[in-house]
C-alpha cells in the first residue's frame, strides 16, 4: 500500500480538480451590492434594539416643562431617569420619581370634565410618604407619623391642609417641590408602586447647573397635639394653571415610539 512518502502515489491516485476554484488571496473581494444593504440593516436593527432596551429597562432622559418642581427643577431642565435602583431596594423619603399618575389625577390635572381621560404622559414629583406613614399637612408644615418633614427645596410652605392619612402598602405619596403650583398626590392620593418609571438622579442641561438633583429631607421633633379637630377632606376639584403642564417628556423619544400628545 502506497503511502504519503511513496513517489508513485500520485499516479495511482490522481488529484481531482476541485468543483469551486481557488480564490484569489491578493485583493479582499468587495461584497456585493444587496449585500451591502443587508449588513446596513442589521447594522441599524441592532442598534435600535440596543436603544430600545436601555430605554426600557436601563435609563433614559427626559426634559422639564413645568414649574411643579421649583426651585429643584427649573422649565426646560434635561435629566436622566435611571431605572434600574428599585429593582434591588424600595423607594427612598425624597427620591425624585418620574411615574404614571393614577386614573385619579385626570380630575384634577385636566379638570373636572375629563374625569375619565386616562392621562398618557408621565409626572415628576418627589415621595413624601412611604407605605405605612401617617402623612398630614398643617400649619404650613408636612408631618410624617406626627413629626414635622423639614423641607429646605421647598418654594414656599403649602398653603393647604391635609387631613392625616395611611399611606397603602406598595404605594406612595408624591408632591411638586412648588406645593402651591403643583397638581400631586395631596389632590389625588397615592401612586402605586408598579406606576413608578424611575428616579430621577442627574441633570446634564443646563451646563451651569450640571450634577446631582437629589435631596433627602429629615424629620423634626414631634408637634405638640392640637385641640382642633383635623380639617375636611378636599372635596372640590382644583385645578392647576393651564400655562403650567405637569407631563414630563422625554427628551429624544424612540423613533418606534410616536410621542403621545399633551392632555
Amino acid at each position: 500500500m502506497p503511502t504519503n512518502l511513496d513517489p508513485d502515489s500520485s499516479e495511482k491516485h490522481p488529484v481531482q480538480p476541485s468543483a469551486h476554484p481557488a480564490k484569489s488571496i491578493g485583493k479582499p473581494q468587495q461584497p456585493e451590492p444587496e449585500e451591502g444593504w443587508k449588513e446596513i440593516v442589521k447594522t441599524i436593527g441592532l442598534s435600535l434594539v440596543l436603544a430600545l432596551g436601555i430605554r426600557q429597562f436601563v435609563a433614559e432622559a427626559r426634559y422639564i416643562p413645568s414649574e411643579s418642581m421649583v426651585p429643584t427643577l427649573q422649565i426646560n431642565d434635561r435629566l436622566i431617569v435611571e431605572k434600574v435602583s428599585y429593582r434591588f431596594h424600595d423607594p427612598e423619603r425624597g427620591d425624585i420619581v418620574v411615574f404614571m399618575p393614577p386614573d385619579a389625577a385626570a380630575k384634577y390635572c385636566l379638570g373636572p370634565q375629563n374625569a375619565n381621560v386616562k392621562i398618557k404622559d408621565a409626572f415628576i414629583k418627589r415621595v413624601v410618604g412611604l407605605p405605612g406613614d401617617t402623612v398630614e399637612v398643617r400649619g404650613g408644615t408636612v408631618l410624617i407619623n406626627d413629626r414635622p418633614l423639614q423641607e429646605s427645596y421647598i418654594a414656599a410652605e403649602p398653603d393647604y391642609e391635609l387631613p392625616p392619612s395611611v399611606v397603602p402598602p406598595d404605594s406612595y405619596l408624591v408632591l411638586g417641590d412648588n406645593r402651591n403650583n403643583s397638581c400631586d398626590g395631596h389632590f389625588w392620593g397615592p401612586v402605586p408602586r408598579e406606576n413608578l418609571i424611575g428616579r430621577a438622579t442627574f441633570r446634564f442641561w443646563p451646563p451651569n447647573r450640571i450634577g446631582s438633583i437629589t435631596a433627602q429631607p429629615t424629620q423634626g421633633e414631634a408637634l405638640p397635639a392640637s385641640s382642633e379637630s383635623a380639617p375636611p377632606p378636599i372635596t372640590s376639584p382644583v385645578e392647576p394653571p393651564e400655562a403650567v403642564p405637569e407631563v414630563v417628556p422625554p427628551v429624544e423619544p424612540a423613533p418606534v415610539e410616536p410621542q403621545p400628545a399633551q392632555p
